[in-house]
């Protein structure tokens, strides 16, 4: 069991930078891939980046490519999410989750954080 709780959201302006964190519970953390998933209202959940379990590689959506930046470090078994150059539409409930490998596709995820919303204004 691994359990996950985000942190950092909040309001913030366009062009602003935020970076949430989740940190997880149990000592399998480094065993797990992070991902990290939006959902706006009226949306779908959409995926946004992933990091692998050792932290060498990372993957995002095109989105957020070049603006968003996924790092973990395993001994404090946390991730975070950098987000930079924000816009309106990256205003969402972000969640963490953590998968055995790294994915896009949100199926794989056996553990959910319960999110921690972001709110862009223009």
């Amino acid at each position: 069991q691994v359990q996950l709780v985000e942190s950092g959201g909040g309001p913030v302006q366009a062009g602003g930078s935020l970076t949430l964190s989740c940190a997880a519970s149990g000592d399998m953390f480094s065993a797990y891939a992070m991902g990290w998933f939006r959902q706006a209202p009226g949306k779908e959940r959409e995926f946004v980046g992933v990091i692998s379990q050792r932290g060498l590689s990372a993957d995002y959506a095109p989105s957020v490519k070049g603006r968003f930046i996924i790092s973990r470090d395993n001994a404090k078994n946390t991730v975070y999410l950098q987000m930079n150059s924000l816009q309106p539409e990256d205003t969402a409930r972000y969640y963490c989750a953590a998968s055995p490998v790294p994915t896009s596709e949100d199926r794989n995820y056996a553990y959910w954080g319960q999110g921690t919303q972001v709110t862009v204004s223009s």
